[in-house]
């Protein structure tokens, strides 16, 4: 089971980060495309299917905990990490530990994958908390894969800017 988080504002950007097009696709759909390539069944969150998306990121990762079940192990992805392969993400779903999590900036994150049994841990998130706080609860039954390019996320202008100047060169 995979959850694709897509119901942010996009308040620093100013403007819907999820319909963003790059190389033909929104972001959004980049996303999707990349996590339906490993994952039979795909929850994507959007501002339509929470309605408390204003609370923060916690409350995209109750709505898509809570539509996968309790019994599922879940690999929750960001519709604005537009560098994320298929790759690195058959390598989280491929690894053995109740938390995978994504190394980049010297941090440990999204995209991730969770046991079950750390399900109510997820639902228990509050405000603008995301699954990073469940990850670094549990240091020590994580398994972190390296993937630099994660670091790659979209929040303002000159993200948008960095990642045409990187990616796509002609279209600035």
């Amino acid at each position: 089971m995979a959850i694709v988080l897509a119901a942010g504002s996009s308040t620093r950007l100013g403007r819907p980060k999820q319909s963003i097009v790059l190389d033909g696709e929104t972001l959004l759909q980049r996303a999707e495309r990349v996590v339906r390539a490993v994952a039979d069944e795909v929850i994507v969150v959007t501002e339509q299917l929470n309605p408390d998306a204003a609370e923060g990121i916690a409350s995209s990762i109750r709505t898509g905990v809570r539509l996968a079940g309790d019994d599922a192990r879940i690999l929750i992805t960001l519709c604005d990490q537009p560098l994320i392969t298929t790759e690195h993400l058959r390598a989280l779903l491929d690894a053995d530990a109740p938390i995978v999590a994504t190394g980049y900036a010297g941090t440990a994150g999204a995209p991730a994958v969770f046991a079950p049994s750390l399900a109510p841990e997820l639902l228990a998130l509050r405000g603008d908390r995301g699954a990073r706080a469940v990850i670094e609860a549990h240091r020590e039954i994580a398994r972190v894969i390296p993937f630099e390019d994660a670091a790659v996320d979209i929040d303002r202008e000159d993200d948008v800017r960095e990642l045409f100047s990187r990616i796509l060169p002609e279209e600035q």
